[in-house]
């Protein structure tokens, strides 16, 4: 065999194992998440719901998030986002929330954007405040569904366990700290999330980043051994 077959064959090789890789780091990241990632429990707080798009072929065009019933909440409201329509349904409860002197008998159970588009290779926050968060509960579980283009609807709906490995779709997941322990305050004085938007997005964009080099330094190494074994077969014909 040729020294440029073996050139060719060792790039080809090079070339899949790093598809491979990149591949797995996108799936493994491309699912619908609520950030930051933590707040304070008793607190009013700002997340944002994340959504990627992971189809090649179709857009997103629908986001449904559901918010837990078994811990409501008294106060939510959302942010405008240009060329979204936005749908808050509201559910009875079985119990009356006692907040800010008055007894809800209500609380917002569902909300809807629709209309605008996440094209794919993108993706799109959108901006929920709510509050008080519960301080009988480490963690709020948001279940969401994301409508496609061509009609697919994939439901991001399943609850990770402590100790096990994350499911093909987890649930976004708000992990409610103890009071104190988080930084920081709202415009009004009220104690806010730990860590802000910006700064949850600057982890995961670290993350991501961690994720591709690793799968780069894997493939440079596949090449290495390919190429070294190229190498040692040369040296052995000569001989």
């Amino acid at each position: 065999m040729s020294m440029s077959s073996h050139i060719r064959r060792a790039a080809a090789v090079t070339g899949l194992a790093l598809v491979s890789v990149l591949g797995l780091a996108t799936a493994a990241s491309a699912h619908v998440t609520v950030n930051p990632r933590e707040a304070e429990q008793g607190a009013y707080a700002k997340v944002a719901f994340r959504v990627p798009n992971e189809r090649d072929d179709a857009s997103t065009t629908k986001v449904q998030v559901d918010l837990p019933m078994d811990h409501p909440l008294a106060s939510v409201s959302v942010r405008p986002v240009p060329g979204w329509t936005i749908k808050v349904e509201k559910a009875k409860l079985k119990t009356p929330l006692k907040a800010h002197g008055a007894e809800l008998t209500e609380a917002v159970s569902r909300i809807t954007w629709s209309g605008g588009k996440i094209e794919p290779g993108q993706f799109q926050e959108f901006d929920v405040s709510m509050g008080q968060l519960p301080t009988d509960t480490d963690r709020l579980v948001f279940k969401a569904e994301q409508t496609y283009s061509g009609g697919e609807v994939v439901k991001w709906d399943q609850e990770t366990k402590d100790g096990q490995e994350e499911p093909e779709h987890p649930a976004p997941v708000l992990k409610l700290i103890p009071k104190g322990t988080a930084t920081g305050a709202g415009a009004s004085g009220a104690p806010t999330v730990k860590t802000v938007a910006a700064d949850s997005s600057s982890e995961s964009a670290d993350d991501g980043t961690a994720r591709l080099l690793g799968g780069l330094g894997l493939a440079v190494g596949i090449a290495g051994v390919v190429i070294g074994g190229y190498g040692v077969s040369r040296a052995r014909s000569r001989a």
